[in-house]
């Protein structure tokens, strides 16, 4: 079971913030840091110091760590053209080295496409499947060759289709509750499929849809890595984790039922509890980015119970 550290920098969070969060990602043994695409804060916190771009931070990110993997849960399909965000993502891949995975999603809050006067077109899933088509068959067209597209919503004419990733193959999530859309989209395009902040039997439904899909489309369902993003709250008793909540404004309770929440033993057992729906993987959602001892106590008492 692999454990990722996924942040939501639109609560609140400079890009040195981010890279103290990353580092520590890296030395105490995590496998990646991913971060939120979001331009607007959401709830009752102020935000501040105010937004930072996603591809932005993880360009500087590539260049200050190593080993972890980068990436997005998810990248908003309204707020970038697909043929700009294939370079984008290739070049944030060089510069990584090859660490780079894009997830890509449709984009859903409408408040900060006004706020930041993004357009907020009405039919969104369409567009996210010509831009998988489109960001994959840059990726994949050969040197020297030229790649067009004729869709409804993008067009491209011999493109040079440049430049290349670093990595023969940028990994693409696709995620989401969705019951057909949503999994044969992921049969098609994902190498890895992720259900955010779903309970364990929603988790196997959709799982088993997305291999059900990925079987139609000529594929083995075991081709993809399923995962799932969930909230993290981890405490060495139960006045720890009571801080920790608080902290972040949730109920223990709450956090128990819809996240990981409770002592080191509490969390391997209930991360056991995905592992035997055929979760592989798992985003844990950091909200406090201040409270970097919360990582040291999940790498040294929960994530080496898991290796």
């Amino acid at each position: 079971m692999d454990l990722r550290i996924f942040t939501e920098p639109q609560q609140g969070a400079t890009y040195d913030k981010l890279l103290t969060v990353a580092k520590a990602t890296e030395d105490l043994g995590f496998d990646a840091f991913f971060r939120s695409d979001h331009y607007l804060r959401m709830g009752s916190v102020d935000g501040l110091p105010g937004p930072t771009d996603a591809w932005i931070t993880l360009a500087g990110l590539a260049r200050e760590t190593k080993r972890i993997r980068l990436g997005t849960l998810m990248t908003a399909g309204t707020f970038r053209l697909p043929g700009v965000l294939a370079i984008q993502v290739a070049q944030v891949d060089q510069m990584s080295g090859g660490r780079v995975e894009l997830g890509l999603g449709a984009g859903w809050f409408e408040e900060e496409h006004k706020a930041y006067g993004i357009p907020f077109p009405k039919e969104k899933f369409a567009r996210l499947e010509e831009q998988l088509a489109i960001v994959t068959g840059l990726w994949a067209t050969e040197v020297g060759k030229t790649f067009s597209y004729e869709g409804t919503h993008y067009q491209l004419t011999e493109s040079p289709a440049l430049p290349k990733p670093a990595q023969a193959k940028v990994p693409v999530l696709i995620g989401g509750h969705g019951a057909s859309r949503t999994p044969r989209l992921a049969a098609r395009y994902a190498d890895e499929f992720n259900m955010p902040f779903g309970s364990l039997e929603d988790s196997e439904r959709q799982f088993g849809r997305v291999r059900e899909a990925a079987e139609e489309a000529g594929r083995k369902g075991e081709d993809l890595v399923y995962s799932n993003a969930l909230v993290v709250c981890v405490g060495k008793d139960d006045a720890e984790v009571a801080r920790r909540a608080g902290a972040i404004g949730r109920e223990v309770d709450e956090l128990k039922t819809n996240g990981l929440a409770g002592t080191p033993a509490e969390v391997v057992e209930k991360i056991g509890r995905f592992q035997a729906i055929g979760s592989q993987r798992l985003y844990l959602q950091v909200l406090d980015l201040d409270d970097l001892d919360h990582l040291e106590l999940i790498s040294a008492q929960v994530q080496s119970q898991l290796s």
